[in-house]
């Protein structure tokens, strides 16, 4: 028989917040144990109440700020204490892009011994309305007649019902809760799951995931609702691969599901569908690529390997200086999307290549040539299987942009191994309010 648990305190205790944890919590120490306290800063006292109890440490909540930090500030989101989407919207915006850079730093030297020659400026953009791509769940309350939509509560799977959200795009944002009634309105309410949001720079895209055939009239009312505000509808009714535009209606052209954003230091435009992978944060975008192509110093004469390309973010306007790109990405939807994206914006000095770059590049084409300039994006597992090969390619510098500082630190170590110097480092803020640290990093050989 499971052993009951103790029913938690549910008066409020008192605490002395040490240290931050790396999910964005206060730290404290109570008689020789760890509690981890939502809502509170490094120097702050507070009162908290006990979320969860466990034997090697306990969890809880800030009811009360008593002393404040002086980092700390008025969230822009009323949902801010209890959405999980954000962990440090109390905390003052250049301070959080301080502490990313200081969990660089320690990563750098804890894994690689390294420091770079010099640490670059942080990039910076919007702390609201920046985030335009979104996947959030849709709950009917049988027991309430009620319907939530949103992102999951801190610390449990329950969806926090939210009246607005400030980190989304303000179209989307700014109208949770008309859409919350229109999902509450539907017939299908308790069969829809998701709702996925994707925005370009001019258009915003809604796919409703839904378990069941849709009614008609429920179509109708999901038409009803985004036309007059311009939305894209899809509806996907199983996995990604079923997912299809209902608004505007299809004409059956080629490429025509899609949404846009634009590269204007490049000149370029990319076109992508509402499922393919793109960076969250467009302002921080349009200032990362072209931060990235001036730290590879790229030449006319160069050419360029641009490594987990996805659909040209960094290849297409890398293509506009250099003589020669090759892109190479593990998805042959990307591969075509690139080259459909090089077509559109009339560039033809541009391969793109589809091949897991986790596994043996023996016998691929573009393995077998070497490159002046390199530019590695990778996922948070990172590039060590291609970093290993780099002394193959023979590029004088490397771009490493990194979502992930402990394998961004790993890396670096294989690379300096191998006759590269750290030249500079910095983050990047892509994600406000997060403990997600997205960096970059310039190697240089020796």
């Amino acid at each position: 028989m499971a052993r009951k648990r103790k029913p938690l305190p549910e008066t409020p205790e008192p605490a002395s917040i040490e240290s931050l944890s790396h999910d964005g919590r206060g730290i404290a120490r109570r008689e020789g144990k760890t509690t981890f306290i939502d809502n509170a800063l490094p120097g702050e006292e507070v009162m908290f109440k006990f979320t969860y109890m466990r034997s090697k440490f306990d969890e809880g909540k800030a009811v009360e700020i008593v002393t404040p930090s002086a980092d700390r500030v008025t969230p822009p989101c009323e949902h801010s204490t209890l959405c999980g989407g954000c962990s440090l919207q109390h905390m003052n915006p250049e301070v959080q892009i301080a502490r990313k850079e200081a969990v660089l730093r320690e990563q750098l030297e804890h894994f690689g011994g390294l420091a770079p020659k010099e640490w670059l400026a942080p990039l910076a953009g919007p702390i609201t309305g920046y985030r335009s791509k979104a996947r959030m769940g849709v709950k009917y309350v049988e027991a309430k007649d009620e319907t939530l939509v949103g992102f999951r509560e801190k610390r449990n799977s329950f969806i926090a019902q939210l009246r607005t959200c400030e980190v989304l795009v303000p179209q989307v944002g700014h109208r949770l809760n008309d859409l919350r009634g229109l999902m509450h309105g539907l017939q299908s309410r308790s069969r829809i799951p998701q709702i996925e949001l994707a925005a370009g720079d001019d258009i915003v895209a809604l796919i409703i995931r839904h378990l069941d055939p849709l009614p008609e009239a429920d179509q109708q009312a999901l038409l009803d609702f985004c036309q007059p505000l311009g939305w894209h509808l899809y509806l996907q009714p199983g996995n990604e691969s079923t997912v299809h535009r209902i608004w505007p209606a299809l004409t059956g052209a080629e490429n025509e599901e899609r949404l846009y954003y634009r590269h204007p230091s490049a000149d370029v435009e990319l076109a992508f569908h509402p499922t393919d992978f793109t960076q969250v944060n467009a302002e921080i975008n349009r200032k990362m690529v072209p931060l990235a192509l001036d730290l590879l110093d790229i030449e006319p004469h160069h050419t360029v390997l641009d490594l987990f390309c996805g659909l040209g973010n960094f290849t297409i306007p890398a293509a506009r200086r250099a003589a020669k790109v090759v892109g190479v990405e593990v998805s042959q939807a990307m591969v075509k999307r690139g080259y459909e994206n090089a077509a559109r914006n009339g560039l033809e000095n541009l391969e793109f290549h589809a091949w897991d770059l986790s596994q043996d590049v023996y016998g691929q084409a573009w393995a077998a040539k070497e490159y002046d300039r390199i530019l590695i994006d990778p996922p948070r597992t990172g590039a060590l299987e291609m970093v290993k090969l780099m002394p193959r390619f023979g590029a004088k510098k490397i771009v490493y942009v990194s979502c992930n500082p402990a394998t961004l630190a790993r890396d670096a170590g294989e690379l300096t191994a191998l006759g590269y110097r750290l030249k500079s480092a910095g983050v990047m803020d892509m994600f406000p309010h997060t403990t997600h640290v997205e960096s970059i990093a310039v190697f240089e050989k020796k």
